[in-house]
């Protein structure tokens, strides 16, 4: 940026101390090291500020890539596929949102009727029951 040697910053200083006075100098150099502070202090949050765009339109761009990723997903169109091939034919006919959402919906099925089990016997009172 600045290219100042020794020798400029000396001759500054003499010019300061001439100009300024050794009873003010202190003061002056005080005043000046507040404003290379705030300077310092404006241009980090202006980086931070810049850096922060930067985050912000890269993760953008990441949301739009999944977002057509989700779009153009093969497993979708096979899972639609398969739909159409299950369900019956009033769902079949839906648009692939509707089916979806219909497709999402649990099944209450029916209770099945209890089947009897042949190996469960009654055992008579008083015997002792069959080794397994």
């Amino acid at each position: 940026m600045f290219d100042i040697g020794w020798s400029e910053l000396l001759v500054v200083l003499v010019v300061a101390l001439v100009v300024v006075g050794p009873k003010d100098l202190p003061r002056l150099m005080r005043t000046a090291g507040r404003w290379v502070a705030r300077a310092r202090s404006m241009a980090n949050q202006f980086r931070a500020s810049f850096d922060e765009m930067a985050r912000e339109a890269e993760l953008d761009d990441l949301r739009a890539e999944i977002e057509a990723l989700r779009r153009n997903n093969p497993l979708t169109e096979v899972r639609a596929e398969l739909n159409r091939s299950i369900l019956p034919p009033e769902t079949a006919a839906l648009p692939d949102a509707e089916a979806a959402e219909r497709a999402a919906e649990p099944v209450h099925a029916e209770p099945a009727e209890e089947i009897p089990d042949a190996h469960k016997t009654p055992i008579p009172p008083g015997s002792d029951p069959p080794a397994p």
